[in-house]
């Protein structure tokens, strides 16, 4: 599967941003999601994930309260809808796709648990 992220942008302390991830190439509905992000001189971090049913998620404690993710099988896309952006969450995010089938919190929020990367969208939150 082929992923492509958008969305990303510059914006204010406060602001809200909505990244999408865009999949072609197979049945995104067999691939669970996550997204990542990555700051400046910092590692990849786990930022939120969903099962492909949408039936579990999970998100970093970071984000958590501030973040939703989402999926549409139908339309082959997967979205994290940011809210109360801060300037720590400046970074690249990048969706990732996964076909292990496990719900097992420290597996899927694992960078290397995921096969396919897309190739990120900036986001840069100014204070």
């Amino acid at each position: 599967v082929q992923l492509q992220a958008s969305g990303g942008g510059l914006v204010q302390a406060g602001d809200s941003l909505r990244l999408s991830c865009a999949a072609s190439g197979h049945t995104f509905s067999t691939y669970d999601m996550g997204w990542f992000r990555q700051a400046p001189g910092k590692e990849r971090e786990f930022v939120a994930y969903i099962s492909w049913n949408g039936g579990s998620t999970y998100y970093a404690d970071s984000v958590k309260g501030r973040v939703t993710i989402s999926r549409d099988n139908a339309k082959n896309a997967g979205y994290l809808q940011m809210n109360s952006l801060k300037p720590e969450d400046t970074a690249v995010y990048y969706c990732a796709a996964t076909t292990s089938r496990t719900v097992i919190r420290m597996i899927v929020t694992a960078a290397g648990t995921y096969d396919y990367w897309g190739q990120g969208t900036q986001v840069t939150v100014s204070s």
